[in-house]
């Protein structure tokens, strides 16, 4: 029952976090492209990447805050349901371009920060 309240303040704070950063760069950047929520997306992929190679190559975090971090922080975090929403807006408008933009940035930027998160894990923890 422990483990399921610290996954569940985790998922209030990812969810926090989201708006709060999503906004953010939204009011920075514009509404032109969700921006929001790309930056959080890759943000997120990042730091998935990063916490699952450390908790992979080091007893850090203990299993419990792993969970916490990935299943509540990051679940609340990450925003594909909303990036898949916002995409499928674009064709749906016509905006064919900035959907394909938005799948094709967002799939690769994500991918490569993952793989960023991966080897800053290994770096920071020697493997």
């Amino acid at each position: 029952m422990a483990r399921l309240l610290w996954i569940s303040l985790g998922g209030a704070a990812g969810t926090a976090a989201r708006y709060l950063l999503g906004g953010w760069v939204m009011q920075r950047s514009g509404s032109v492209f969700p921006f929001g929520t790309l930056s959080v997306n890759v943000i997120g992929s990042f730091l998935l990447g990063a916490i699952m190679e450390a908790s992979l190559l080091t007893s850090l975090p203990p299993p419990t805050l792993r969970l916490a971090l990935t299943t509540g922080f990051m679940g609340g975090f990450t925003t594909y349901s909303t990036f898949n929403y916002e995409t499928l807006r674009f064709f749906q408008d016509g905006a064919i371009l900035y959907g394909l933009a938005d799948i094709l940035v967002t799939v690769f930027v994500c991918l490569a920060a993952g793989a960023l998160g991966l080897f800053a894990a290994r770096w920071a923890f020697g493997a």
